[in-house]
C-alpha cells in the first residue's frame, strides 16, 4: 500500500467531529497496518466528544472498537490479508500484572484512540501483540463488537466468582441499556439467567432490550427499583444516582458490579455495605484472554444475532455522534464503515 492520505474522523473541538484527510500511517517493526472494515462508537468516545476526557484532546482520531484486514505487516505470523480485531490496550508484557495474565491492569499501558490515532479511519497502525484473530468468515460488524462485549464478559465472570449461588438462580438488575448493559443482559441469558430486569431512561432502548434480551425494562425516572430485591446489580452507567439505586436494590449478601464511569467519586451507603454484607466490585475493560473468549462467544451466537447494531458509512460519522448524543437512535451501538 503506497497511499499517501486517507480519510479519518477527527475530534476537532467539543461536540464536533469532522471528516478530514490524514496521512497514511507509518509501518514500523513489530506492528501491522489495518484496513479498518468496521469501528464502533463507544461511550468513552462520546465522553471525549463532550470534552470530558482530558486524555483525549482535539486533533485526535478516536475509535477503539474495530475489525479490519491486515494491509501491511512487519510481524511474524500475521500476513497481509488476514482479518482480525484487536485489544486497544497496548501493554508492556513485563510488569507484574501482565505476567499474571491481568494485562488490563498493565502499569505501563497506552491505548489506541487515546495515546495514538484510533480506528475512525480507513487505516490504522497497531502493535502485533494487540492483534486478536477472528474466524475469517465472521462479519466485520460482529467482530467490531468484541471490545464492548469483552467488557461485559469480563465483568460478569468477575462477578460470578463472588456469587454464593449459581448464576441461573440469580435475580439480576442491569442499570443502563447502552451497549455494555445490553450485551451484559444478552450474555446473562446465554449463561442461563432468566430473571433479568433493566433500568433505562430512553424509551427506544427499553424496547430494544425487551425485544432482543427478553428482559423486563422500566424507566428509572418514573420509579425506583424494588428495595432489597436483587441478588446481583450491574451498574453500567456509573452515576451517583445509579450507585444509589444499586444499593437500594441489592439484597443482603448480594453483589454489585460497577462498570460505568459517568461520574467521579460519590458517597455510597457504607452502612448497608457493612451490615448487609454486600460485595461491591469494580472492573476495568478485559484481558486479551477475555477478548479471545468473546470472539468465540460472538461467533457462536452467545450474544444473539446482533440485529440491533446499526451500521452507517464513516462519512455519516458526525451525524451518528449527534444522534447518539440526542438519543435519536434506538440502537445502543452505531458501527461506522470506513471503506464505504
Amino acid at each position: 500500500m503506497n497511499a499517501s492520505n486517507m480519510r479519518a474522523l477527527v475530534y476537532t473541538k467539543v461536540n464536533e467531529i469532522e471528516l478530514q484527510e490524514r496521512p497514511y500511517p507509518d509501518l514500523v517493526d513489530g506492528e501491522v497496518i489495518l484496513k479498518i472494515d468496521a469501528v464502533g462508537i463507544c461511550g468513552s468516545d462520546m465522553h471525549a466528544y463532550h470534552g470530558h476526557d482530558p486524555r483525549r484532546g482535539p486533533g485526535l482520531v478516536l475509535g477503539h472498537e474495530f475489525a479490519g484486514t491486515i494491509a501491511e505487516s512487519r510481524a511474524p505470523y500475521l500476513p497481509p490479508g488476514r482479518r482480525v480485531t484487536g485489544n486497544p490496550l497496548i501493554t508492556c508484557g513485563y510488569c507484574d500484572y501482565c505476567v499474571q495474565g491481568r494485562n488490563n491492569l498493565c502499569s505501563n499501558r497506552t491505548m489506541v484512540g487515546m495515546t495514538r490515532p484510533g480506528a475512525f479511519a480507513q487505516y490504522m497502525s497497531i502493535p502485533a501483540s494487540s492483534i486478536v484473530e477472528i474466524p475469517q468468515d465472521m462479519p466485520a460488524t460482529h467482530a467490531a463488537m468484541t471490545e464492548p462485549a469483552a467488557t461485559a464478559l469480563h465483568a460478569i465472570n468477575l462477578s460470578a466468582r463472588a456469587m454464593t449461588r449459581p448464576l441461573p438462580e440469580c435475580h439480576v438488575l442491569v442499570i443502563g441499556g447502552g451497549a455494555i448493559g445490553l450485551l451484559a443482559a444478552l450474555l446473562l441469558r446465554s449463561y442461563g439467567c432468566t430473571r433479568i430486569v433493566m433500568a433505562e431512561t430512553n424509551a427506544l432502548r427499553r424496547t430494544s432490550a425487551q425485544t432482543h434480551a427478553h428482559c423486563e425494562a422500566y424507566d428509572p425516572l418514573e420509579r425506583g427499583p424494588q428495595e432489597n430485591h436483587f441478588d446481583w446489580v450491574i451498574d453500567a452507567v456509573g452515576a451517583k444516582r445509579t450507585r444509589d439505586a444499586a444499593f437500594v436494590a441489592i439484597k443482603p449478601g448480594g453483589v454489585i458490579m460497577h462498570i460505568g464511569l459517568q461520574d467521579k467519586a460519590s458517597e455510597i451507603d457504607m452502612r448497608k455495605l457493612t451490615l448487609a454484607e454486600i460485595t461491591l466490585l469494580g472492573t476495568y475493560t478485559y484481558t486479551t484472554a477475555d477478548m479471545r473468549a468473546t470472539v468465540a462467544a460472538l461467533y457462536s451466537g452467545a450474544f444473539g444475532d446482533l440485529s440491533w447494531v446499526e451500521e452507517r458509512p464513516m462519512a455519516q460519522g458526525a451525524m451518528a455522534f449527534m444522534d447518539l448524543d440526542k438519543g435519536r437512535t434506538a440502537s445502543s451501538k452505531v458501527v461506522l464503515l470506513p471503506q464505504v
